[in-house]
């Protein structure tokens, strides 16, 4: 029979590692974090713990906020656009709206454009509703500060977050038709699901090839992917629920080559994210429960 401090850590296991996957976008790191956080949470007495929930999140926040410096310099070497860790979801993530769209490949990327300290308080306020007070334990500000990131996340991700709700009928209806476009070659059908202004950004981390700049513009963008998957043989391609939404993985010989995610605004796709960095393919294998 497990220790009590072992059941409460178990329970909450899931909410844990999403909070720390969505601070990282990694879940290499959000492991790492969980194991730090499972170590410091041993060492706690549970009779001066008031709320297990938020006293396992205070910790996992603090040392996610010390992974993101670390990988924050990671990056700055990075070859070519730094992508998400894509993970196959349960259908229940697809369920919860709102769970879904703040791990969405979309909204991780727009999260990366925040401060660390706005990143952790926009995750914990805005996707797990706690409170100002418990926050500003967890990051180490005052409420009244707490207060001030949060409206000023709030405003910088409005700015910059999917235009309006996509609905699931939708989401697979345009990753169909961006399917057989591509597969049938037909540039035509292609330019009908994008958007004018898309953008596609690849990631293969300097392991596999990739583009190292972001390709804009739908003419641009088809003809990168007319040309990349053509040589891939019909059916290739296999939808997938990936961070909650529709998405496209791409094998090769059997083995995951590419996962591509798509941001879709007002019906046409504006976004095509492909990860084909083998460090981040590792978790296609089996779904990664996601908890709020």
């Amino acid at each position: 029979m497990a220790d009590p401090a072992t059941e409460a850590f178990l329970a909450h296991r899931n909410l844990l590692f999403t909070v720390a996957y969505q601070m990282l976008g990694s879940a290499a790191d959000a492991e790492d974090v969980l194991q730090e956080t499972w170590l410091r949470w041993a060492g706690v007495d549970l009779g001066e713990v008031r709320d297990e929930r938020a006293y396992l999140v205070r910790i996992t926040t603090r040392q996610a906020l010390m992974r993101l410096r670390t990988l924050g310099r990671r990056k700055e070497s990075y070859v070519g656009p730094w992508l998400p860790e894509p993970l196959l979801t349960t259908p229940d993530v697809a369920e919860d709206v709102e769970l879904a769209d703040s791990v969405s490949m979309a909204m991780l990327l727009v999260l990366e454009t925040l401060t660390p300290a706005e990143r952790a308080v926009f995750v914990l306020r805005e996707v797990f509703d706690l409170g100002y007070a418990e926050i500003a334990e967890a990051v180490g500000k005052t409420p009244a500060a707490v207060r001030q990131i949060a409206h000023r996340a709030r405003s910088h991700v409005a700015a910059r977050r999917p235009r309006g709700d996509v609905s699931p009928a939708t989401s697979r209806d345009a990753l169909e038709a961006f399917r057989r476009a591509v597969e049938t070659g037909d540039l035509r059908e292609l330019l009908d699901v994008l958007a004018p202004d898309v953008v596609f950004l690849g990631d293969g981390g300097g392991v596999v090839q990739a583009v190292l700049e972001p390709v804009v513009g739908s003419p641009a963008v088809s003809r990168l992917l007319t040309a990349g998957l053509g040589n891939f043989a019909t059916g290739a391609l296999a939808a997938a629920q990936v961070n909650g939404h529709p998405a496209l993985v791409l094998r090769r010989d059997g083995e995951v080559d590419t996962v591509l995610a798509l941001r879709i605004d007002d019906g046409l796709i504006t976004g095509l994210y492909a990860v084909r960095n083998p460090e981040k393919l590792s978790r296609l294998d089996k779904e990664t429960p996601l908890r709020r």
